[in-house]
């Protein structure tokens, strides 16, 4: 078990990575979003391409994000329920979603996506749209981001049979706060102390 659990650390770290390299496209696409709409307003102009490149930002965000998201457990959960339920039930029951549900869909997705890509690439399929961009690079997002979802999905099914035999902690646990509650208060003692130091 120790050497899954470091091969589970290992895709942790992978998506932890890419996750993070994720959220600047966020960035990247408001940068171009704000420049595409600044020119389009000063100099009454704009480019099919600037609005495309947005889609695959925001794409390429959703698509590799995936695992990421898995990994910090920020998927949607029906918390209601799930909280009624001891913590060995609850593992159990994200191991059977993740072997009946997680994998195939994955599997599905890498297998109807990679022909789709090949198909763009090897056309060098273009936008419809005059001016628009090729299409193989967010082509390439769907077997990639289902892939890289698949891989978290075995780096969490390591991490259930690890707690369930006494050899990892409870990634599910419901204790302590949420990340989101830790970045209000992060952000509420920001606060503070910039008006702290306003009265000073």
């Amino acid at each position: 078990m120790s050497f899954l659990l470091q091969i589970s650390r290992l895709i942790d770290a992978v998506s932890e990575l890419i996750g993070k390299l994720a959220m600047w496209l966020i960035l990247a696409a408001t940068l171009i979003s704000t420049g595409n709409a600044l020119i389009r307003k000063i100099f009454g102009t704009s480019s099919n391409a600037w609005l495309e490149i947005q889609w695959y930002l925001f794409a390429a965000v959703f698509m590799l994000g995936g695992g990421y998201a898995f990994l910090r457990n920020a998927h949607v959960r029906i918390d209601f329920i799930s909280s009624k339920f001891t913590d060995r039930t609850r593992n159990w029951i994200d191991i059977g979603g993740i072997l009946v549900f997680l994998f195939p869909l994955c599997y599905m997705m890498v297998t109807l996506g990679w022909p789709l890509f090949i198909n763009a690439l090897e056309s060098g399929e273009m936008s419809s749209n005059s001016g628009g961009l090729i299409r193989w690079p967010v082509y390439a997002l769907i077997p990639l981001g289902f892939a890289l979802l698949f891989v978290q999905g075995i780096s969490e099914l390591i991490k259930r049979f690890a707690f369930l035999n006494g050899q990892g902690p409870d990634v599910l646990s419901h204790s302590g706060p949420s990340e989101t509650e830790l970045l209000a208060q992060e952000i509420a003692e920001q606060e503070k102390a910039r008006q702290a130091g306003a009265s000073a």
